[in-house]
């Protein structure tokens, strides 16, 4: 057999493989029932996760690929293993297509999670002992960022900067004297529930002045970067960390950017201080996503998820939620729902009693609970600003329902998601 042929026909092997749930019911249905429930929870309610999305099926065509089975330690070019000479071009196309797509000098793809990418980041700019200054926990901060029960905060000597009370925005004057008094070696900027833009230039500036190296961890907002919907940190931060899943719409991983000055330490620290070896199927998955955020289809999305998210705010403010910061410029809202009689926890609950998934997160002042809300995955099924005007009133209701109630509003909830199906057909 000629080998196009021969590759041609181990290609449409893969594809059917990919594509046939019927391999895994037949031999495990008791994971093919776990799955099959998690599609039809994810389906059939509204999912207002922040972090969450609904990713094409290309890209879980990549994730479900026999690139799983490839070992690759190392990068392309040297890697410790043999045999790695196609999915050294899998990482190459997606390190090519994230550098165009941010701007950046040099891309790293391989880590596992957003987690991961600051872990390596912090390896290869810190050492243990180092004073680091970055968002409080209270404020938005994310484990990476100091908390006592995660590597950050056990290594390290970090110092929480807040938001203003009255305003909910980041305390800049706070943040410089910080830098100064305390002249930490590095400055996060970034946040797991932080609506607003963070100022780049104004904390190049303050880290410039503290002698500090900047960091900025962009999670949440990286696929609105992509699209054009949010301000980039790549021309103002010595590293970049991120996440691929999210706004972004790739598989759950994450990545990093920066200097072609910072580019060696970086990949150090991600092999092999802190990882093994590549997920190649994962890291194939990511150049898909990034060859979908570079279409023009993708910056019209990113904008819609902006415009969805500032109804939807309005909405819960209409309803009686206190909306921290009183909008938002991303994806994603808090709110408070103690204007209602209910804390952050218990309208969780009865959210998701009723077919909305939200979030729980800490708020600013005091030892309350708010709610995190995203909308990312409902402006990929398709829905828009007339959907998200009535996700707040569901959301309202949902505090109060009881007995028949509660089973309408599910109803209504699931009907709502159901016309728009995330995949089609």
């Amino acid at each position: 057999m000629p080998v196009r042929t021969a590759r041609a026909s181990a290609a449409q092997s893969a594809v059917r493989y990919t594509a046939d749930p019927e391999l895994l019911r037949r031999q495990d249905p008791q994971i093919a029932e776990v799955i099959a429930g998690e599609t039809a929870r994810q389906t059939g309610a509204v999912q207002l996760i922040a972090a969450e999305n609904f990713t094409s099926p290309a890209v879980l065509a990549a994730l479900g690929s026999p690139l799983v089975n490839k070992y690759a330690e190392g990068y392309p070019g040297a890697r410790h293993h043999g045999g790695c000479e196609i999915v050294d071009a899998a990482e190459r196309i997606a390190v090519d297509r994230a550098r165009a797509l941010f701007g950046a000098e040099h891309a790293n793809v391989q880590p596992h999670s957003g987690s991961s990418a600051v872990l390596a980041a912090y390896a290869a700019l810190l050492r243990p002992g180092d004073t680091v200054l970055a968002m409080g926990l209270p404020y938005g901060g994310h484990l990476t960022h100091g908390s006592p029960a995660n590597f950050s905060g056990r290594w390290f000597d970090f110092v929480g900067y807040g938001t203003d009370r009255e305003t909910g925005l980041i305390d800049y004057g706070e943040v410089r004297r910080l830098a100064r008094t305390r002249r930490p070696k590095a400055i996060v900027c970034g946040s797991i529930s932080y609506p607003r833009h963070p100022d780049y230039a104004l904390f190049r500036e303050i880290a410039d002045e503290a002698g500090a190296v900047l960091i900025a961890d962009t999670g949440h907002p990286m696929g609105l970067i992509a699209g054009g919907a949010a301000p980039s940190p790549v021309p103002y931060a010595d590293v970049v960390c991120a996440t691929t899943h999210k706004v972004l719409r790739g598989p759950r991983g994450g990545m990093i950017l920066c200097g072609e000055e910072t580019a060696g330490r970086i990949d150090r620290a991600v092999f092999p201080f802190t990882q093994g070896g590549a997920q190649m199927n994962t890291v194939a998955a990511k150049a898909v996503a990034f060859g979908e955020a570079a279409a023009p289809a993708f910056a019209a999305y990113a904008h819609r998820v902006v415009a969805n998210a500032r109804v939807l705010a309005a909405g819960l403010e209409a309803e009686g939620f206190t909306v921290l910061t009183g909008g938002t410029d991303t994806h994603l809202i808090v709110v408070d729902p103690e204007p209602l009689g209910v804390d952050g926890r218990t309208a969780r609950g009865r959210l998701a009693a009723c077919g909305l998934v939200p979030d729980t997160c800490a708020l600013p002042y005091g030892a309350g609970c708010g709610l995190r809300l995203g909308t990312a995955a409902v402006t990929t099924q398709g829905m828009g600003e007339p959907e998200m005007a009535r996700i707040a009133v569901l959301c309202a209701a949902a505090l109060y329902a009881e007995g028949d109630a509660v089973r309408t509003l599910r109803a209504e909830a699931a009907e709502l998601a159901g016309r728009f199906p995330p995949y089609p057909g």
